[in-house]
């Protein structure tokens, strides 16, 4: 994990140690997932069976079950050569489950795309199982670096019919 990923937790000020270990863990699962390196990503980041994902490309949720072993090659291939580093913006924590609300930075290709900057805003809940930390949610949008209300809207309506 880069430097950069340890100073963002000590200035946000993680609550407690559950929360630290978890933000270390993700952004270690993240750096290696953008250069390509899915089954990294999947050993550091274990799956709910409920597991939920809202990508930052919109479209209706992924389910766990829908992540098919072909399906996680296909988003290994998606990133490659990147770089990446996180920023904890807040963290809730209790025995049984941790939400951490992170800022993702990434120089990485994407999807075949040139080498470029990725940021992203990024909610993870964490939920505790047999006493391992499964991930059971994670909802990301490309908006870290803000846009305007017109922008807004016209994501809004949706595909133009």
């Amino acid at each position: 994990m880069s430097s950069a990923s340890h100073l963002k937790l000590a200035e946000a000020g993680a609550p407690d140690a559950r929360c630290a270990e978890l933000f270390c863990r993700t952004a270690e699962a993240n750096a290696a997932l953008m250069r390509g390196d899915v089954d990294t990503y999947r050993a550091l980041n274990p799956l709910a069976a409920d597991f939920i994902l809202m990508s930052p490309f919109g479209g209706r949720p992924t389910r766990g079950a829908e992540l098919t072993e072909e399906r996680w090659q296909s988003v290994g291939r998606f990133f490659a050569n990147g770089d990446f580093e996180q920023e904890l913006v807040q963290a809730y924590g209790s025995a049984e489950m941790v939400v951490l609300a992170v800022i993702e930075r990434a120089r990485v290709e994407v999807g075949g795309l040139p080498m470029q900057d990725w940021a992203l805003r990024v909610t993870l809940v964490y939920r505790r199982e047999g006493g391992e930390w499964r991930l059971a949610h994670r909802h990301a949008d490309p908006l870290a670096n803000g846009i305007s209300l017109e922008q807004a809207a016209t994501l809004g309506q949706g595909p133009a019919s």
